[in-house]
């Protein structure tokens, strides 16, 4: 199969905002998390678990479960499901070594750097972990870990991918009960869990925030021709008729970034004062000037 220039080009910008993911993750996982004993989602959370119980390093459990994962994955998913599984998994065993490394005290351990306020540690860290996730989403990546255990599971059971997930991250975090013996310890994760997935949404709906417009005005050529040179936005003409009146209108379709609206209702308004226009906002929109549409 011979790639485009275009394809090439987006695969390096997915691969950049997949670093730039795992590296936000890995921060916020490393210097609010772990230093608090809290117990986050994830291959990671279970990583923690482990080396709040043993000692033994967050980084070698998290490369070796996802290693054995990937191995089956392969075989039964694909390699190509698999490729930035494996590129995510490699980087962000690099950089929770990293990180550790960078912000251990003189002593070897990481510090509390807000002190005792461990709720705000919980935020800071849940914010981070769900920004990082979204972004590493967003470039058509993963994890790998409970990621991987949820693909199997969709593919042989009706079980969707979140719900899969959502069964995972709640027995991961249940489970830190048992080496910490504190009922608060669970409560802060399940804090991380709720807020970084709220993080993760927002971010992920945001990015990808459009809005659409219906157009009814007399001087709908003006303003379709206006939108089209000035704004660089295609305009659909729809026919319409009025039920009242039962004349025909021509009523204009447009489809923009959230951060183009003012410019299209100062447009309007300085064409024709008085046209009829309804903004809604569209959660995605995919094709040419707006996101490439992947599918994984």
């Amino acid at each position: 199969m011979k790639y485009s220039k275009e394809d090439i080009w987006q695969e390096t910008k997915d691969y950049i905002s997949l670093f730039i993911g795992l590296t936000i993750y890995a921060l916020g996982f490393t210097a609010f998390i772990l230093p608090y004993q809290i117990t986050t989602g994830g291959l990671s959370g279970v990583s923690a678990i482990i080396y709040y119980a043993t000692g033994f390093p967050v980084q070698y459990t998290y490369f070796l479960v996802n290693a054995a994962l990937l191995i089956a994955a392969i075989k039964i998913l694909g390699f190509r499901f698999c490729l930035k599984t494996i590129v995510g998994t490699l980087a962000l065993t690099f950089e929770f070594d990293l990180f550790q490394k960078l912000l251990s005290d003189e002593s070897g351990q990481l510090p509390m750097i807000l002190g005792d306020q461990t709720f705000m540690a919980c935020v800071l860290g849940a914010c981070c972990e769900g920004v990082g996730l979204a972004i590493v989403f967003l470039s058509n990546g993963s994890t790998g870990g409970t990621d991987i255990i949820a693909a199997i599971v969709n593919k042989y059971r009706d079980i969707s991918l979140g719900r899969a997930l959502m069964f995972c991250d709640i027995a991961i975090v249940s489970s830190s009960y048992f080496v910490f013996h504190e009922s608060q310890k669970v409560v802060f994760g399940f804090c991380v869990l709720i807020i970084s997935m709220i993080m993760l949404d927002y971010y992920m709906n945001s990015a990808r925030q459009s809005v659409q417009f219906l157009i009814f005005s007399n001087k709908y050529d003006e303003i379709a021709e206006a939108i089209g040179k000035q704004l660089d936005r295609g305009v659909t003409i729809l026919n319409g008729e009025g039920w009242y009146s039962k004349e025909p209108r021509k009523v204009l379709v447009v489809l923009a970034k959230r951060r183009e609206g003012i410019e299209i209702f100062r447009l309007i308004h300085r064409i024709d004062p008085k046209a009829f226009v309804s903004q809604s906002n569209v959660v995605g929109v995919y094709g040419e000037g707006f996101d490439k549409l992947k599918i994984k």
